[in-house]
């Protein structure tokens, strides 16, 4: 399975970013949740400050790329194998930064690839 960072978690259940821990959960998925409010999502503590995770495979992002810019290095350096942008956060200037490490980086949505069962 795959270890996940979802940047942007939250514990408001109208939000896109907490459907997401649950299914990534419910699919079996080890999930890091950061946000910038503490609180609990899917029995897990909403990280705020910027957690040393290792062997992260997928950074997922819930935060638009007006508020991006303060996470690349955070981002970047936990040298994930890919980060998915969901509708909302495309950001052509991450992404050139993450490919230029050689991550891999895709627009698309966590919940229909886990639907799908693509992820």
């Amino acid at each position: 399975m795959k270890k996940t960072l979802v940047l942007g978690a939250t514990d408001n259940p109208a939000r896109y970013a907490y459907r997401a821990v649950h299914q990534l959960k419910q699919h079996g998925h080890e999930v890091v949740p950061v946000g910038i409010r503490k609180g609990q999502v899917a029995g897990l503590d909403i990280r705020n400050d910027r957690p040393a995770a290792e062997a992260v495979d997928t950074v997922t992002l819930y935060v638009g790329p007006q508020n991006q810019p303060g996470w690349y290095d955070y981002i970047l350096d936990l040298n994930p194998k890919r980060i998915i942008f969901n509708p909302g956060t495309e950001n052509p200037e991450l992404e050139k930064l993450a490919q230029q490490r050689g991550i891999e980086t895709e627009e698309a949505c966590t919940l229909v690839m886990l639907s799908v069962g693509q992820y």
